[in-house]
């Protein structure tokens, strides 16, 4: 049986982050993503996939774990709230699949994404997401 991250909305996502100060937003896009499309404010920006061949982070797994052992001050701080953003809820999702097969906890993945899925007219951000829903975020 193939664990899964935890599901969240983009505001559930943000009350978490609101109410936890442990926990972690990461923004698994690629750098042109992150750097040019936008993304939230305080996110964590790892990739799971990214330029210039577009071939999943061998250190993604790594990355994460230094990243919450560089806020631990105690052993019961690695379980904080891992949670993923994507673009719209698909890489977030099997990004998590593969942090929780490596045992990392408490893992949650945005739903809808920083932009969501495309409207009739292939248009992004007018269906869903974290920037359709007015959650904080920036642009480089």
């Amino acid at each position: 049986m193939m664990l899964e991250p935890q599901e969240l909305t983009p505001k559930q996502a943000w009350e978490i982050l609101q109410d936890n100060p442990k926990a972690v937003l990461i923004d698994i896009r690629s750098s042109m993503e992150y750097l040019f499309v936008g993304h939230p404010v305080g996110a964590v920006h790892i990739p799971w996939i990214d330029e210039p061949n577009w071939e999943i982070n061998p250190r993604f797994t790594t990355e994460i774990r230094q990243l919450l052992l560089g806020g631990a001050s105690s052993e019961k701080d690695l379980s904080a709230p891992v949670i993923l953003i994507c673009r719209s809820g698909k890489r977030s999702l099997e990004a998590g699949r593969v942090l929780l097969e490596a045992n990392i906890q408490n893992v949650y993945h945005i739903n809808e994404g920083f932009e969501g899925e495309r409207d009739d007219d292939h248009h992004r951000s007018t269906l869903g997401g974290w920037r359709y829903h007015n959650l904080p975020w920036e642009q480089c």
